[in-house]
């Protein structure tokens, strides 16, 4: 009975673990990359020692402006693995739950599917720990400061009139 019980306990640990990299893969392409801006400044900083990946999203905003240009907002988490910082292989990487979970928010607009730079990607993460009210304030004041109305890429005519 308890040689069974740890077998599920296993397989169970195996199939949660098998999943890492599953969710950011299923993600549209257009939130891939705000991803992976996020990624990078975590998995580059020097006081981070495991590899964190994609866990999950908590919201997201994908405004159609018109013109082929898109205002992107997605809120989401990190998870630390097993693997150490830098590696380029993740698939073996399992999710630790031992470690806080790396809150973050990334805010951007799109033309044609690229992320445009004006403005610069506006990336924030930080240890679930450490999240204040007065944080998400900033994050919700700096991503409504890049928000582009539909309308501002209008084009202006003047008409003359005949005599």
């Amino acid at each position: 009975m308890a040689a069974s019980m740890l077998w599920l306990l296993a397989a169970g640990v195996l199939f949660l673990g098998s999943g890492a990299q599953e969710t950011y893969d299923d993600l549209p392409e257009i939130l891939r990359k705000g991803v992976d801006l996020a990624l990078t400044n975590v998995n580059n900083h020097s006081s981070i020692q495991q590899h964190f990946l994609f866990f999950k999203t908590v919201s997201q905003t994908n405004d159609e402006l018109g013109f082929d240009l898109r205002y992107i907002l997605h809120h989401f988490y990190l998870k630390a693995t097993d693997c150490q910082r830098g590696v380029n292989d993740t698939s073996e990487c399992q999710f630790r739950n031992d470690r806080p979970l790396i809150d973050c928010s990334v805010c951007y607009k799109t033309f044609r599917g690229e992320i445009e730079n004006p403005p610069i990607p506006y990336v924030h993460c930080i240890h679930r720990p450490k999240l204040t009210e007065e944080v998400k304030q900033t994050r919700t004041e700096h991503c409504s400061k890049m928000e582009y109305k539909s309308g501002s890429a209008t084009l202006l005519g003047s008409r003359q009139d005949e005599n």
